[in-house]
């Protein structure tokens, strides 16, 4: 690794900067064609946040990236483990991960089954990260999943044209512990690049045993010309947590606020490896092509390899459940054992993304689109039981499989029609075939999905002296996920849809900028958790004919002076599920059940959705090279579930943190940056996320609410090493 480092360093000497300099002079070019294809432009007419380089580095001391992303517009976030390392969540605008769209250099990121995102499968990859566009709402087309609440861009191919080497280290509170070494040779032999880094990011958690150990490893490398590049990107993450997705019973909290009940079906002491282990690998090739003054494009292929389990000590199961005959062990018939077993699932995801660019005086075109395959394979194993030999070896109790294609076409257009006004009109076609050979608990049902979606979108900009107004329209269709799907074949889920209207408002100027956004996004047949039991006797999400958000976005910076600036942005917003109805299983004194109880709501709130999230931030610059950042988050109250009872829910919360951070200039190293990060200043106790289930017993009404607690003071410190 040092002879990399001092090979790049002396190759970099070879060629002077000013001479390769004149051959990158585009920088329209410089800026990854992949990326410009699915992100928003600056006046496009559509609700944006765009976060450099230099913004996500100095937050970046070891927490997922929902944490990095936490002080921008509309966005909640929460942490099993209660720190922001390990299995984290975000919602943007109410909605949660399984409905935002996330690319990696445009190529799909979100799982294809769940729709959701997983960033703990890739640790520390905000570190590789150039350039985070969130798109709230629709916004424009996409590769991979719909968008229905949000699309978030994470771009890592911009050219790094000097060598560059860095050492990031972080250390804190439940024993937090992040090491990062990255380098790049910059532009070498007038066309050559490479960047790689190394990371390892280890936890103990706030929640008991709630532990995290993750590794990964970047590595890009690329052809660059005035004409073209090719560029090949590699990089992985292993993760291997604790489980703590069951979180904290309500009745808990005030005494044993970190308890965690996995691991404890085993007697005496929790099982000690109740662990979730995935590893993932990403593989993605990119060939870009400037084809004339007015045209470029480019082509990519991807391959994203995904394999791993969750372990689970299960006490006195059936043998039946696992479809095992009881067990004669020459005296007794044995029905029952302690097991220890493993979920599986080994998966790959490959496809293609394109993208063919026109520029021309006032006229930006741009059509695009990709083709991609999911094969999933989902399998448990059972490695041991009390009563080993009631189980073979080796033993599958289910073996399963699923595959999903997804082919996507869409063409967008920009028009400069006058100074002033700008139009965008943009549509995107969509086909996925979706086919599941059953599931865990129901392995004969079978489904086999075919949906086509045509997706229009368009807006006008207007643009004059530092202001900015829009308006646009987009129409949104998804398709339900895997879990949506085992409601039996008698009660299929329909595809979602959404009509997105937004418009804006913004100024800019050197000293201050402020703006407003308007949204309603009303949805039909959103799937929602109703309480109803389906033919086969599970709780799945249940289409909803009407549902709407609707809310204002309001944004603003200013700079005192030199030494004295602030930001913030605060979000109203209303949330409703028109003529709803909640169904309550009912059971008898001997627990017997005897039906299904509902209830009726004209209009109630939906789950997760705070009418009111606001971010603020006072940034103080006392001395050269020192910053001292106030950073504020509000949160009001959001139900558990869509029936909207106070008894159900996450209570108001608001917390302050501080960041400080000073920089070391000097001659043997490049510059030294010490930060110090201190995280709920006042020892909030607040739970972000949470979970409930009510039920009626022997006439009375009895709800069961989990959470998800943070933690309360906490610091991290960080002295990153630029050479």
């Amino acid at each position: 690794m040092k002879l990399f480092i001092s090979a790049s360093l002396c190759l970099g000497s070879v060629v002077s900067f000013a001479q390769v300099e004149k051959k990158f002079n585009d920088t329209s070019y410089l800026q990854p064609v992949e990326v410009t294809a699915v992100r928003a432009g600056e006046k496009a007419p559509f609700a944006k946040t765009n976060l450099t380089k230099e913004e996500i580095k100095k937050n970046n001391l070891g927490q997922d990236l929902p944490f990095l992303l936490n002080q921008t517009p509309s966005v909640v976030v929460n942490s099993d483990a209660g720190t922001g390392v390990g299995y984290t969540g975000i919602r943007i605008r109410g909605t949660d991960a399984s409905r935002i769209n996330v690319t990696l250099n445009g190529i799909p990121y979100n799982d294809a089954e769940s729709q959701g995102t997983f960033f703990v499968d890739l640790p520390d990859f905000s570190s590789s990260v150039n350039s985070i566009q969130i798109q709230r709402g629709a916004g424009t087309s996409s590769n991979g999943a719909g968008a229905f609440g949000a699309s978030i861009n994470l771009a890592t191919n911009d050219i790094n044209k000097k060598h560059y080497a860095e050492f990031n280290n972080s250390y804190g509170s439940y024993n937090t512990l992040k090491n990062t070494l990255q380098f790049g040779s910059g532009i070498i032999w007038k066309h050559f690049t490479m960047d790689a880094r190394l990371s390892s990011i280890t936890s103990d958690g706030y929640i008991d045993r709630a532990k995290s150990n993750l590794k990964s490893f970047y590595v890009s490398t690329a052809y660059v010309s005035d004409k073209n590049s090719l560029r090949l990107n590699i990089f992985s993450g292993k993760e291997k947590t604790y489980q703590a997705w069951n979180g904290v019973a309500e009745y808990l909290l005030d005494s044993a606020r970190t308890y965690n009940p996995s691991g404890n079906e085993k007697s005496g002491e929790p099982y000690n490896n109740e662990t979730d282990n995935y590893t993932q690998t990403h593989y993605q090739l990119f060939y870009n092509q400037k084809l004339s003054n007015y045209w470029k494009g480019n082509i990519a292929v991807f391959l994203t390899t995904g394999k791993g389990y969750y372990e689970q000590y299960k006490a006195d199961k059936k043998l039946a459940d696992y479809g095992l005959p009881n067990y004669f062990d020459g005296t007794n018939t044995i029905k029952r054992t302690d097991l220890i077993r493993r979920l599986w699932l080994d998966n790959n995801f490959y496809g293609s993304i394109f993208s063919l660019q026109h520029q021309k005086n006032k006229t930006n075109f741009i059509v695009g689109g990709g083709w991609n395959a999911y094969e999933g394979k989902h399998f448990g194993e059972i490695i041991w039981a009390a009563v080993q030999a009631a189980v073979p070896a080796n033993y599958r109790w289910y073996n399963l499989n699923a595959n999903k294609k997804d082919l996507s076409l869409y063409s967008k257009w920009t028009q400069q029609w006058t100074t002033d006004f700008q139009s965008f009109v943009d549509v995107q076609l969509r086909n996925i075939n979706y086919n599941i050979n059953g599931f865990r608990d129901n392995p004969t049902l079978t489904i086999k999905n075919k949906y086509s979606f045509l997706n229009p979108k368009l807006g006008i900009t207007y643009n004059k002296n530092n202001w900015q107004a829009y308006a646009s329209y987009a129409l949104a269709q998804k398709e339900p996920n895997r879990d949506d799907f085992e409601a039996g074949n008698t009660q299929q889920p329909k595809r979602e849809l959404l009509n997105d209207f937004e418009a804006g408002i913004e100024k800019k100027k050197n000293k201050y900028s402020f703006g407003a956004n308007l949204y309603y996004m009303l949805y039909k047949d959103q799937l929602i958790l109703t309480g109803k039991i389906n033919d086969v006797g599970a709780y799945t999400r249940t289409n909803v004919p009407n549902s709407y958000r609707a809310g204002i976005e309001l944004q603003g910076k200013y700079i005192f002076n030199k030494w004295l600036n602030a930001a913030v942005n605060i979000t109203f917003s209303k949330n409703k599920i028109k003529n709803f109805t909640e169904y309550l299983d009912e059971y008898n004194v001997n627990w017997d059940w005897t039906g299904q109880k509902n209830n009726f709501y004209s209009s109630t709130d939906i789950a997760f959705s705070p009418n009111t999230v606001a971010s603020g931030s006072i940034n103080i610059v006392p001395v050269k090279n020192a910053a001292i950042n106030l950073m504020s988050k509000y949160v009001s109250r959001q139900y558990l579930d869509n029936a909207a009872q106070k008894s159900r829910s996450l209570n108001p919360y608001y917390t302050q943190d501080v960041r400080l951070s000073y920089l070391l200039q000097g001659k043997t190293l490049k510059a030294t940056s010490i930060i110090l990060q201190l995280n709920n200043v006042f020892s909030k106790k607040y739970e972000p996320n949470g979970y409930s289930f009510s039920y009626i017993y022997d006439g009375g009404l009895l709800s069961e609410n989990f959470y998800f607690p943070m933690a309360p003071f906490n610091c991290m410190v960080g002295v990153n090493v630029m050479l």
